[in-house]
């Protein structure tokens, strides 16, 4: 069979895979490109004692309050890790946050790579690496509090880049030094520009439309070789 004619029987199951309605959804002001999958998905570690600093209380620990989408809700008591929508970093302290389904990349052009969403009324500097293996870390500055980008462009790293792993560090004496959420409070750490890593799954809706286009598929060329069979 000529290529032209697979082109011409590829299912339409299969091509809805590439025709799917854009992601893109907005958070905190930011459009995410690819929606809710852009965000840090696992917390490596955390150390909020790393700068000899004070910790928060035990409430604002949570490392995993740092995960996922912006949901920070505007109040700033949490009586729980579970009611909490923050991680605090304390006085100098430091968590190591990682993507699992996709990687940061640059983007080749000026824009914000990499969106971090820092919340409270203290605005805490906090300073920002990236690796891509966890081991190996490249400083790509710093922000200053609420809700900043980074230009991973700007330090070198475009397209072909890509990084795994943030880190975040409290600059230690910026801001409060001493309170039950001391250190920057982070909501969410996001990638504007990203790809799939290498070893992530396809969404369900994706692996079903995927199943239902090869199954297309092949009845189409079962079809067709009978049709050959019957003028031969």
């Amino acid at each position: 069979m000529k290529k032209s004619a697979v082109w011409k029987i590829l299912p339409a199951g299969l091509l809805a895979i590439a025709a799917q309605p854009s992601l893109a959804v907005t958070y905190g002001g930011v459009e995410f490109p690819q929606g809710a999958i852009s965000f840090a998905d696992v917390a490596v570690s955390y150390d909020p004692a790393f700068g000899g600093g004070n910790v928060p209380t035990a409430p604002y620990q949570g490392t995993g309050n740092a995960l996922g989408i912006p949901d920070y809700t505007g109040a700033n008591g949490c009586a729980s890790v579970a009611s909490c929508t923050f991680l605090s970093l304390g006085a100098g302290g430091r968590v190591v946050l990682r993507f699992t389904d996709n990687v940061l990349t640059g983007s080749d052009t000026s824009a914000f790579d990499l969106w971090i969403f820092e919340i409270g009324p203290d605005v805490e500097d906090t300073t920002v690496d990236v690796s891509a293996d966890g081991m190996t870390w490249f400083s790509v500055g710093s922000v200053t509090g609420a809700t900043r980008g980074i230009d991973l462009d700007a330090f070198g790293y475009g397209t072909s880049s890509a990084f795994s792993y943030v880190r975040l560090t409290d600059v230690l004496g910026e801001g409060a030094t001493a309170g039950e959420t001391v250190g920057a409070d982070i909501d969410a750490v996001g990638a504007i520009s990203t790809r799939p890593s290498a070893g992530a799954v396809p969404e369900p809706a994706s692996w079903a439309m995927m199943i239902g286009g090869f199954a297309a598929m092949g009845g189409a060329l079962r079809r067709k070789r009978a049709m050959a069979a019957a003028f031969a």
